[in-house]
């Protein structure tokens, strides 16, 4: 299922809304992360930097099929072979992967969705104990260039109060993540 205000502006000026290597530090992905899933890849703005970092496998989903195909073919002509994209819809299939098998969940910019606790339980259903679910999100607090409506923007506690009731806890307080966004790292 689509999320309401989820249209992608075009590529070249969406990657310059997100320092993508600083946000990736700040959740700490890095040699010793192994497999983790990215929900709404879009673009694979951030798939393809986990994967030149990460040891294990980024598997990637979105509900556009045109932006698994842009990031397959990004992938391919980077030579990444530990990519794997699919069309998916989270909240009626899953991740598509085991139990307990990934180090970490990625859910950017996607909680303004319907379902924000649905989201979370399935990424708390594929994430070891000890592993991580990283959000990232548009601050209400500034004007931002994108994101969606302030109505329906999570504010940083709101979104811990949801990973509560999904089984997950913030390991850290919220964190900024300048300009625009900021972020929270979740653990069960």
């Amino acid at each position: 299922m689509k999320l309401r205000e989820s249209g992608m502006p075009p590529q070249n000026y969406w990657e310059t809304l997100l320092d993508v290597p600083g946000i990736l530090d700040a959740f700490g992905f890095g040699p010793s992360t192994g497999d983790l899933v990215e929900l709404g890849c879009g673009y694979g703005t951030f798939t393809l930097p986990l994967a030149q970092r990460v040891s294990g496998t980024v598997f990637a989903c979105d509900v556009e099929p045109e932006m698994v195909a842009h990031t397959v073919q990004r992938a391919a002509a980077a030579g990444l072979d530990n990519v794997r994209v699919d069309v998916r819809d989270v909240i009626l299939e899953g991740f598509g992967r085991p139990a307990e098998s990934c180090d970490a969940a990625l859910l950017f910019n996607i909680l303004h969705a319907e379902d924000s606790v649905g989201l979370l339980r399935a990424a708390a259903a594929v994430v070891r104990p000890g592993g991580q679910v990283a959000v990232i999100h548009w601050r209400s607090d500034v004007v931002t260039p994108r994101g969606p409506s302030l109505e329906i923007r999570p504010r940083p506690e709101q979104v811990v109060t949801w990973a509560a009731e999904a089984g997950l806890a913030s390991v850290r307080a919220p964190f900024l993540l300048p300009p625009w966004h900021y972020g929270v790292a979740l653990g069960k």
